[in-house]
C-alpha cells in the first residue's frame, strides 16, 4: 500500500478528454433517441442545443475554480468549502449514487446485448465477466482505466461521425436512396417542426438534459491529472462542443431522415440509416457499439464512485480501511467495493423477480431515480462558484480561465435547471424519479446529522 494514501496523476489531456465524452454519449442517444424525439418532433433539435449550452456554463464553472485547486472529487470539496459540509456530503453521495446505478444498468444491459449472438447465454455471465474486466483495469492503475475510457469513447465517436456523413449522403445526395436527395422535409412536413407545442417541447428538455449527465466526471479526474491547469481548460474548452456536435449532428440526421412520427417502427435509427446506405451487417455493428458504450458506462461508474468513496472516507464518513491507497496510487478498496456493490445490483435485478412478484418494477424506479442526485452536482458546482469568487477576488483578476459572464450567467443557468425540474414534476414519465430522488437526498440529510457528521472539526469535514 502506498504509505502517504496519494493518488498519482496519470492521465493526459486526450484521455480527459474521452473520459468526459465517454461518460456522457451512452447508450441513450443509440438506443433511445425516439424517446426524445417523440416529445417534441425535429425541434428535439433545439433541446439538445440549449442544455449543452447550460452545461458548457457549469463545466466552465467548475473549471474556473478547479483551475486553482485541481483535486479528486473537487465539486464535492468545493460544496463542502464553500456551502456546508452537508452539501459536500450529499454532493458525494449523489455521484456515487448516480454512477452505481448507471453502472448496475448498463452491466444488465450488456447481458441483453450479448443475447444478439448468443441467444441461450445467461445474462448475469456477460456481466460478472464485464464487471471483473473493468475492477482489474481499475485496479491496474489509473491510466490503465484511461486507456479502456479512451478507446470505448473512441468506438462511440467513430460510429457517430460515420452516421452522421452516411445521412449527410441521404439527405443532400440521395447516397441509398436510388440518388433521390431526401432533402430537409421531414423537419416540418409531419406537424410542423414543434409539432407537440412548447409544453411537448419543455417535457423534452427535462428527458434531454439527463443526456448529458456525467460530463461532470472531468472535475473528479483533475486530482490524477498530468499537468491539470493545462489539460483541465482544454478538455473543458474542448470537450462540450465535441458533445453539441455530436448529439445535435446526430439528432439532425435522424428528424432529418425519417419522418419523427414513424421513428417507433423502424427500431435504432443508428441500425436504419446505416442499413439504408447499404450497410447490411448495420444491426450487428450497432449492437458491437451499445454494448461497448454500456462497458463504458460501468467504467465510469467504478471510477467516479470509487473516488467520492475515497473522499468520504478520508473525513471519516466511512471506514478509515476505504482509505488505502495502493503504491500504483489506486484506491483499492473503493474499486472493489464499489464493482461489488454494481454487480450485486445486477444480479439482484436478475434474481429477485424469480421470487417476489414485481420486484423487476421496483429496479425501474432505483435506475431512473437517479436522475434527480445526477443534477445535485451541477446545483453545487454553481453555487459554490458564487461563493467561490467571492473569497478569492485577488486570484481572480488574473484568472485565465473564468466563466463567460460570471454571475448573471451562474444564476441564468441555475433558473434553467429549476425549471426543468419543475417541468419533471408536472411529467408523469419522469415525476416518479424526481420524488424518489428527493427522498434519498433527505433521507442521506437526516444520516449526516443521525451520525453526528456536522459535530467533526473543519479539517475533518468535507
Amino acid at each position: 500500500m502506498n504509505d502517504n494514501n496519494e493518488l498519482q496523476r496519470g492521465l493526459g489531456a486526450r484521455q480527459m478528454r474521452m473520459i468526459a465524452l465517454g461518460g456522457t454519449i451512452g447508450v441513450g442517444l443509440f438506443m433511445g433517441a425516439t424517446s426524445t424525439i417523440k416529445w417534441t418532433g425535429p425541434s428535439v433539435i433545439f433541446a439538445y442545443l440549449i442544455a449543452g449550452i447550460f452545461l458548457f456554463l457549469v463545466m466552465r464553472a467548475m473549471g474556473e475554480m478547479v483551475y486553482l485547486h485541481p483535486t479528486s472529487g473537487s465539486f464535492a470539496n468545493f460544496a463542502s468549502d464553500y456551502i456546508h459540509p452537508v452539501a459536500g456530503y450529499l454532493t458525494a453521495w449523489s455521484n456515487i449514487f448516480q454512477w452505481v446505478v448507471v453502472g448496475m444498468s448498463e452491466v444488465i444491459a450488456v447481458g441483453e446485448y450479448m443475447n444478439y449472438w448468443f441467444p441461450d447465454l445467461p445474462q448475469w455471465i456477460p456481466g460478472v465477466i464485464v464487471v471483473a474486466l473493468l475492477m482489474g483495469a481499475n485496479l491496474v492503475s489509473v491510466k490503465a482505466f484511461g486507456e479502456f475510457e479512451f478507446w470505448f469513447a473512441m468506438i462511440k465517436v467513430v460510429t457517430i461521425i460515420l452516421m452522421i456523413v452516411a445521412g449527410f449522403g441521404l439527405i443532400f445526395f440521395g447516397l441509398g436512396n436510388g440518388g433521390e436527395a431526401i432533402g430537409l422535409s421531414n423537419l416540418w412536413s409531419h406537424g410542423g417542426f414543434m409539432p407537440n407545442g412548447w409544453v411537448g417541447f419543455f417535457f423534452a428538455l427535462s428527458i434531454v438534459i439527463g443526456s448529458y449527465q456525467g460530463v461532470e466526471l472531468i472535475g473528479i479526474t483533475a486530482g490524477e491529472t498530468k499537468d491539470p491547469q493545462k489539460n483541465i481548460k482544454s478538455a473543458v474548452n474542448g470537450v462540450i462542443w465535441r458533445i453539441l456536435i455530436f448529439y445535435i449532428g446526430a439528432i439532425f440526421v435522424i428528424v432529418t431522415v425519417y419522418p419523427w412520427n414513424e421513428l417507433g417502427n423502424i427500431g435504432s435509427p443508428f441500425v436504419a440509416t446505416f442499413a439504408k446506405v447499404g450497410i447490411t451487417f448495420a444491426a450487428g455493428l450497432i449492437n458491437f457499439v451499445v454494448l461497448t458504450a454500456a462497458m463504458s458506462g460501468c467504467n465510469s461508474g467504478i471510477f467516479s464512485a470509487s473516488r467520492m468513496t475515497l473522499n468520504l472516507a478520508q473525513k471519516g464518513m466511512l471506514p478509515k480501511f476505504f482509505t488505502k491507497v495502493m503504491k500504483n496510487g489506486v484506491p483499492f478498496w473503493t474499486v472493489t467495493a464499489i464493482a461489488i456493490g454494481i454487480l450485486i445490483g445486477a444480479l439482484l435485478n436478475v434474481i429477485l423477480p424469480l421470487f417476489i412478484k414485481g420486484a423487476d418494477s421496483i429496479f425501474v424506479y432505483v435506475y431512473s431515480a437517479s436522475i434527480l442526485p445526477g443534477m445535485v452536482p451541477w446545483f453545487m458546482i454553481l453555487i459554490s462558484h458564487l461563493r467561490f469568487r467571492k473569497h478569492h477576488p485577488e486570484e481572480l483578476k488574473g484568472h485565465p480561465f473564468k466563466m463567460p459572464g460570471g454571475a448573471i450567467t451562474n444564476y441564468v443557468t441555475m433558473a434553467f435547471f429549476i425549471m426543468v425540474l419543475i417541468g419533471m414534476l408536472f411529467n408523469k414519465e419522469t415525476v416518479v424519479s424526481v420524488v424518489i430522488g428527493i427522498i434519498f437526498l433527505l433521507l442521506m440529510t437526516a444520516f449526516y446529522f443521525i451520525k453526528g457528521y456536522h459535530k467533526l472539526s473543519k479539517n475533518e469535514q468535507l
